[in-house]
C-alpha cells in the first residue's frame, strides 16, 4: 500500500500497487512480512501531519515476518527466523546522544515507514542490528502491536517514574494504553483510565482498571504518575489537576494539539511534564521480554492489506477495539 500524496484517511490515499521486490544490502536482511500493526503515527504520516522525507512511501513500523534473504556479512540471523521491525530503523551510533545511551534522540536517526519503506507490503528490509526476536508465546498478529504501541507505552511507563503499588493514570485507551494497563497491574499498580468511548471503558475494566471515567471526573485518589496517549493538548491541565505533588506526567504521542494556557499552580509542587520521543533498541528488548513474562494479551482487530485505508479511518474514529493489525501474508 503506497502513499504518493498525503490526504485524509477517509479519502483513501493509500494505493495497492505492485512494486519491485527489494534486495538486501550488506548487513541487511529481507523480511517476508506476515503482519504489520496500524499505529497513530501511520495516520499522522498518511494525513500529512508530519513532514515527509520521501514520497512515494510505504508506511508501517510494527512488522512481524520471516527472514527470507541475507545481505553480505549478516551474522545475527538466518533464513526462516521470525523477527520484528519497529519504529527505530537506524542511528549513526557515533553522535553524543548515541554514545550516552540516548539513541532515540540521535540527530541522524531514521524511522521505519517514514524514512524507509515499511510493513504495509509483502517485503521489508532492515539492518540486522535493528531486528528483534519475537517471543514464541505470541502469534504474529498478537506480537505486532508490541513493537510500537507496547514499546512506546513501556518507555512512557518507565519515564513516568511509577513504582509498584502506586496509582497510575492513563489518558486515552487505545493500543498502547491497553498493554500498559496489563503491565502496571502485573507490577502491583492501581490504574485509573480516562476515556470517553464506552467500548474502551469496558475493555479497561475487563483488563483490571480500578476506576474508569472522563478526564474531567475525579478518580478516588490522586495519581502518583500519569501518561497521556491521546494527542490532545487540553488533557494536559486536566491530568495535572489529578496528579499528586512531585508526580510526573508523560506525554507519549509523536504529535499533540496545542496545550492551553494554564495556571502555574497546576505545575507547582515539583510536578513534572516530560515528552517521550521514540525508543531505544534496549527498550524493545526489555519490553518484549517483560511482555512475555506477564504475559501481555493484545486485543486486536485484523484487516487485510487492501483494507489499510479503512483500518486507518477506524483508528481515527476510535472504532478500533485494542489495536488494528494488517495481515499481509500467511506463510
Amino acid at each position: 500500500m503506497v502513499l504518493h500524496k498525503p490526504a485524509l484517511a477517509g479519502q483513501t490515499p493509500l494505493r495497492l500497487e505492485d512494486v519491485n521486490t527489494p534486495l538486501p544490502r550488506p548487513g541487511e536482511v529481507r523480511v517476508r512480512v506476515r503482519v504489520c500493526g496500524v499505529c497513530h503515527t501511520d495516520l499522522h504520516v498518511v494525513e500529512g501531519e508530519l513532514p515527509l522525507p520521501k514520497l512515494p512511501l510505504v508506511p508501517g513500523h510494527q512488522i512481524v515476518g520471516i527472514v527470507d534473504a541475507l545481505g553480505a556479512g549478516v551474522r545475527k540471523w538466518k533464513k526462516g527466523d521470525r523477527v520484528g521491525i519497529p519504529w527505530l530503523y537506524s542511528t549513526d551510533n557515533s553522535c553524543d546522544y548515541c554514545r550516552r545511551g540516548s539513541e532515540n534522540l540521535c540527530e541522524q536517526a531514521q524511522f521505519t515507514g517514514y524514512h524507509a519503506d515499511g510493513g504495509y507490503a509483502e517485503y521489508a528490509l532492515v539492518h540486522e542490528d535493528y531486528a528483534y526476536d519475537i517471543p514464541a508465546i505470541f502469534s504474529d498478529e498478537n506480537a505486532a502491536p508490541l513493537l510500537c504501541a507496547g514499546v512506546i507505552g513501556y518507555r512512557s511507563y518507565r519515564l513516568s517514574g511509577i513504582r509498584p503499588g502506586e496509582h497510575l493514570g492513563l489518558f486515552g485507551f487505545g493500543a498502547s494504553a491497553h498493554l500498559i494497563l496489563q503491565l502496571a497491574r502485573h507490577q502491583g499498580c492501581e490504574v485509573s483510565v480516562f476515556t470517553r468511548a464506552q467500548s474502551h471503558r469496558e475493555l479497561a475494566r475487563k483488563l483490571g482498571a480500578a476506576w474508569v471515567g472522563a478526564a474531567e471526573e475525579n478518580p478516588p485518589e490522586q495519581l502518583h504518575a500519569a501518561i497521556i496517549f491521546a494527542p490532545a493538548g487540553p488533557l494536559v491541565p486536566l491530568a495535572l489537576h489529578h496528579l499528586r505533588k512531585g508526580g510526573t506526567l508523560a506525554l507519549a504521542g509523536i504529535t499533540m494539539s496545542s496545550i492551553p494556557r494554564m495556571d502555574y499552580a497546576l505545575l507547582y509542587h515539583e510536578r513534572t511534564i516530560r515528552s517521550v520521543a521514540n525508543s531505544t533498541r534496549q527498550d524493545v528488548r526489555d519490553f518484549l521480554a517483560l511482555a512475555a513474562e506477564v504475559p501481555v494479551k493484545t486485543e486486536i482487530q485484523v484487516y487485510d492489506l487492501a483494507q489499510a485505508n479503512q483500518a486507518l479511518q477506524a483508528l481515527k474514529e476510535s472504532e478500533v477495539h485494542g489495536a488494528a493489525v494488517l495481515r499481509i501474508t500467511s506463510n
